[in-house]
């Protein structure tokens, strides 16, 4: 079997992978991520409100919103409005972004605020959901860092480093990373999204054409903590941390 796949990367190797914050003027944070041939832009807003079910509790909220432009992808999709409703994609998506940046944040710790993370996918090559987490983590971060301006000395209320990646069987190999041409003929497809310290907060993993063993899918998770190890440093270098946050950063991740 050759090594080396439709786009001539290793079995074990992510396509390229860029991070370029403050693309939006009025956000308090924003950033876009381009991913192989896969853009999204992402931008996270805070109000100093929250939804009725957390009025009174002196805690924030997180929520997600995901859309995909009508021309990211080969032929034009209309927009959600046009439809008069969401896709059902789409909720799935967004709700996953929201449980995602959750478990990165500790809201108790925000004050009554919400934070509005807005994901949107520019162009498509596969990836998308995993692209727009790990762009919708540095977004967050610059957020709170908006929140505690005032009070620098104070760490940010962050849990854990959060990003994600894709993994699946194609050809009946493991490998890391799909792009659209891999994705659409793979036969497991999986996405996996984890904390710097090799928690899952998620794993969602499909038979698409047929199934996968235990090894099998311990060889997926291997390459899934390979590629988790590359987005997080690149989390990390895009964000331009502090020697205070460093310190915290270097907490949330394994040794």
């Amino acid at each position: 079997m050759s090594p080396y796949r439709v786009d001539g990367r290793r079995h074990d190797e992510l396509r390229p992978v860029s991070l370029e914050r403050g693309v939006n003027r009025y956000a308090e944070g924003s950033a876009i991520i381009r991913w192989g041939n896969t853009v999204v832009h992402c931008t996270a807003s805070v109000e100093d409100k929250v939804p009725s079910f957390r009025r009174g509790l002196g805690a924030g909220w997180l929520t997600a919103e995901y859309s995909m432009l009508p021309r990211a992808t080969h032929d034009r999709s209309p927009r959600d409005v046009q439809r008069g409703r969401m896709s059902g994609r789409s909720s799935e998506i967004q709700r996953l972004i929201g449980r995602s940046m959750r478990a990165a944040v500790d809201l108790t710790l925000i004050g009554e605020r919400t934070i509005l993370i807005d994901c949107d996918v520019l162009q498509a090559d596969g990836g998308t959901r995993t692209a727009s987490i790990t762009c919708a983590f540095v977004c967050l971060v610059d957020a709170l860092r908006a929140i505690f301006s005032v009070n620098q000395s104070r760490a940010l209320p962050l849990t854990s480093q959060v990003a994600a990646v894709s993994v699946g069987k194609v050809g009946g190999a493991p490998m890391l990373d799909l792009c659209y041409e891999e994705d659409s003929h793979a036969d497991v497809d999986c996405n996996v999204v984890m904390t710097g310290l090799g928690d899952f907060v998620e794993f969602q993993g499909t038979g698409e054409g047929g199934f996968f063993s235990r090894t099998e899918l311990d060889d997926m998770l291997r390459l899934a903590s390979i590629g988790m190890s590359s987005l997080f440093s690149l989390q990390r270098n895009s964000l331009e941390l502090s020697p205070q946050e460093s310190i915290l950063f270097d907490e949330l991740c394994a040794k």
